[in-house]
């Protein structure tokens, strides 16, 4: 039987996210690269980093910025050569840290090899690696959107039928029902486990397996294409594809495993990383980030929902104690700026930053940060329509176009909702492109850049990358903030997020207010009467019983 409460290297680790695009550009030509993830590598040693997680960086046609893979065993030209990337690995290991790829087997490219023999005929030997249906009344197989929009199939005059797409339409979706494409996935992972790499993220996994008779949704309103996102989520029989990845591949090495999970509820959690199942160390739950799209959707000055984000992340902490594990982000490179979504990124920047990162790092689970996270970063200004880079939210305003939407309404709805947010490039100092490259970048640098960049705050005390340096360290010192009991305290209250954390006699007390006026707290309620705090996001001469907007205060009790 296994503890819970055993230490791992995976689960003691802080991680960081690199979007190898906009992270460190080596070469001046406005595109980062392998190269330049090696020079910074000091600077995440210096934050504290164990673990550094890299997103695509394999051959694609950058369809989708990289998660249309054309080779799997290659390195994309703009990001560098496989020496590159060897030098890389080897440099991160030199280091005392860890490094961990992308692993996207949902979909291919449609100029991967495995495609292209795919598409010469129904009577080629890789027929059905993919997902080929002939028309149905002279249109397509069924009425399934894309999560990309438009229709989730494509038409190929060369084999003259279609196939399905659940991204992009250059993303045809791999068949995983046929064991030679499953073998064929387990061989490339074994490839790069073998040249040493410490493990995958998982991405899109949840989508892997379909609806096997792909019928069509309900469509009361009459819609061209219908929603499909839940008739392809999680579907039963989606586990045995990750028993057997697991079994052949994953359990026979000493690495760190995190499946994106979209649609998981903290009830399923156990399934997929309990212990004792011995499938996967961690999975991305949505349910936060739901939380905030489906309230800003229609209302974008609404504030951060309090109280249910303390239901979300307390089921999820209580349901896997002693059970399983938890992943902790608050943003990656599908969601806008956490700062700009759940904090106030003009009057209380720094503090609602600060605060935001005390409440999810201490947690029970492995934090995972987010390259420019640590910066506070925020979203960008986009001033047309034409500033979009991302394929989504190009796709989103023809299909808002569509709809009737005007072009002032559509920019201000995908400002705040769309991916390229979290896509400009590290704001390093305030020279010329923000330090990331010596020529004009891929995607524009954020213009306030010159206030919040590396250089700037490496050299301010109470800067917000020096408090998560100081979080790092202190989780990484202490076992109670890694191992401890989660316990949710003052539930009742609608702006303040405390909780503790206890490991045998040891009890930390982590006490946030997520909102930006002043909120009472009663010190006697979580005893902490007369005790000052380890750790602050503002100056230690406040108040005792009065939290200042978005103060942040981390006791021992």
């Amino acid at each position: 039987m296994h503890d819970v409460k055993t230490a791992r290297w995976w689960k003691e680790a802080v991680a960081y996210q690199i979007y190898p695009r906009s992270f460190m550009d080596s070469n001046g030509d406005g595109i980062g690269d392998l190269n330049g993830i090696t020079q910074r590598l000091d600077y995440l040693q210096w934050l504290g980093i164990n673990v550094i997680w890299i997103c695509p960086m394999y051959r694609s046609p950058n369809d989708d910025n990289g998660y249309d893979i054309s080779d799997y065993q290659d390195i994309m030209a703009e990001f560098g050569t496989m020496a590159d990337f060897d030098r890389l690995l080897e440099a991160v290991h030199a280091r005392g840290m860890r490094l961990i790829l992308d692993l996207v087997v949902n979909h291919t490219s449609d100029e991967h090899p495995w495609f292209i023999e795919s598409r010469t005929s129904a009577a080629s030997e890789k027929r059905d690696w993919y997902i080929w249906r002939d028309g149905k009344n002279g249109a397509e197989p069924n009425n399934w959107e894309s999560i990309f929009n438009g229709s989730a199939w494509k038409y190929d005059p060369q084999r003259a039928q279609y196939f399905l797409h659940l991204f992009s339409a250059r993303q045809p979706d791999l068949n995983w029902e046929n064991p030679q494409v499953r073998g064929a996935i387990y061989d490339m992972m074994r490839w790069w486990l073998d040249k040493g790499i410490d493990g995958f993220r998982i991405d899109a996994i949840c989508h892997m397996k379909k609806e096997p008779g792909l019928t069509d949704l309900p469509n009361p309103n009459g819609q061209r294409y219908v929603p499909s996102f839940e008739r392809h989520l999680n579907y039963p029989g989606l586990l045995d594809y990750v028993d057997e990845m697991c079994e052949q591949v994953l359990n026979r090495y000493d690495i760190m495993t995190v499946g994106e999970m979209n649609g998981a509820s903290a009830e399923q959690g156990e399934e997929w990383v309990g212990e004792q199942r011995q499938r996967l160390n961690m999975i991305f739950q949505f349910e936060h980030v739901l939380l905030w799209e489906s309230a800003h959707r229609l209302t974008p000055d609404r504030g951060l929902d309090v109280p249910g984000l303390k239901r979300i992340f307390t089921r999820w902490q209580t349901l896997l104690e002693g059970k399983g594990w938890n992943a902790l982000y608050v943003e990656n490179h599908d969601i806008p700026r956490v700062v700009s979504s759940w904090g106030d990124d003009r009057q209380f920047a720094r503090e609602s930053a600060t605060a935001i990162a005390a409440l999810y790092f201490l947690m029970q689970g492995t934090p995972f940060i987010y390259q420019g996270q640590e910066l506070g970063m925020s979203n960008t200004q986009f001033a047309s329509l034409d500033d979009f880079n991302d394929i989504a939210a190009r796709n989103r305003a023809v299909a808002l176009r569509q709809q009737g939407w005007s072009e002032e309404r559509i920019l201000a709805f995908l400002s705040r909702s769309g991916r390229d947010n979290s896509r400009t490039p590290m704001q390093w100092d305030d020279g010329k492109y923000a330090g990331f490259s010596d020529s004009t970048p891929w995607l524009p640098v954020n213009a306030n850049y010159r206030e919040i960049n590396v250089a700037r705050q490496q050299q301010q005390p109470d800067s917000v990358l020096n408090f998560y340096r100081t979080l790092i360290a202190l989780r990484s010192r202490t076992p109670a903030l890694i191992y401890g009991r989660y316990q949710l305290l003052l539930d009742e209250h609608p702006f303040i997020y405390a909780y503790s954390r206890t490991l045998a006699e040891e009890q930390w007390v982590v006490v946030c207010n997520l909102s930006g006026e002043p909120q009472i707290v009663d010190a006697r309620e979580l005893d902490l009467v007369d005790r000052q705090p380890v750790l602050g996001n503002c100056s230690p001469d406040g108040e005792p019983q009065l939290l200042r907007p978005y103060e942040a205060r981390i006791y021992s009790r």
